[in-house]
């Protein structure tokens, strides 16, 4: 835009040319919501892990002007930004091609690129502490203009193999005795969580009971490592006191909610997992609670409107 070519001009990075990247058959594909750089909400278009990633990149000269360069170079890069600490984050993908030898260009012209059967290994992800993205870079040597068209992957996984129900229990000694179950321990993201809560002993004025899923975000690893929980999803089972001997049917519609997948050991640097967190409150508003961990897996490509 010509804002950004002002802006390019202004601090040093090239004053005789602007960049376009387009990517190809962008509209035949589905977009997601991504945050920029300022934390406000873009659409990008969705790819998976082993497609082709073609396009075109344009160069528009400054009217009556001559580009000397030190060659053109199209990169494709996957990299995770660390939040609280820079210096942790990085590239974990990097592909390069040059498009124009060193020379000089004296009218716009267009440079067809692809990158073929490149890996891309992890999804891209926002969250609370880091920020993993990719994008393709165009550059211009020596003249240091440079432009970036980001894209997301997401990775369509196998069904978990069989899987039994998850069971938990919460007592407080003469008090409370309470029991769950649910159906099982991982699910999809458009999936549903099924259950039933059992009270074998209620000797404390309950008020509500809530079903959460937790999100919790591991950046680092070790001593060193950081941890960030947010509550992703909430479902409030039951509104007053219950009885002995009653069963509360559970009933949890993942779809309804924006998730990610569960995800381990991201290229050493971050891991996201997620929670089932059952919240009882008492008339005193004392709050029991039990946590489980379950996995989050994407069984089909799922794209959220903004």
């Amino acid at each position: 835009t010509k804002q950004q070519y002002l802006q390019m001009a202004l601090f040093g990075f090239g004053s005789n040319a602007e960049l376009t990247i387009h990517l190809n058959e962008v509209a035949k594909r589905k977009k997601v919501a991504v945050k920029d750089k300022n934390g406000n909400p873009i659409k990008v278009p969705l790819f998976t892990q082993d497609e082709d990633i073609s396009g075109k990149l344009l160069v528009k000269l400054t009217k009556g002007k001559k580009l000397d360069h030190q060659g053109i170079k199209i990169e494709l890069v996957g990299h995770i930004d660390m939040h609280y600490d820079k210096s942790q984050g990085g590239d974990f993908v990097s592909m390069s091609k040059e498009v124009e030898a060193p020379g000089s260009l004296t009218e716009d012209k267009s440079f067809d690129f692809e990158f073929k059967k490149v890996d891309k290994p992890f999804e891209s992800y926002t969250g609370v502490g880091c920020r993993l993205k990719y994008f393709i870079r165009a550059t211009i040597g020596k003249n240091k203009a440079h432009k970036e068209e980001e894209f997301a992957v997401y990775n369509v996984e196998e069904e978990p193999e069989t899987q039994s129900s998850l069971k938990m229990e919460v007592g407080i000694e003469e008090c409370l005795h309470i029991e769950f179950e649910f159906n099982k321990g991982k699910y999809h993201l458009r999936d549903t969580v099924m259950g039933k809560v059992y009270f074998l002993l209620v000797r404390i004025k309950i008020k509500y009971m809530e079903l959460q899923i937790i999100k919790r975000e591991t950046l680092g690893a070790g001593s060193n490592a950081q941890t960030e929980s947010e509550t992703v999803a909430k479902y409030e089972v039951m509104d007053g006191a219950p009885v002995r001997g009653e069963n509360i049917p559970i009933r949890l519609f993942l779809r309804a909610f924006e998730l990610t997948p569960t995800y381990k050991n991201v290229n050493n640097k971050f891991s996201v997992r997620h929670y089932l967190n059952l919240v009882l409150v008492d008339e005193e508003d004392r709050r029991y609670f039990k946590q489980q961990e379950i996995t989050l897996w994407r069984n089909k490509l799922q794209a959220f409107d903004m």
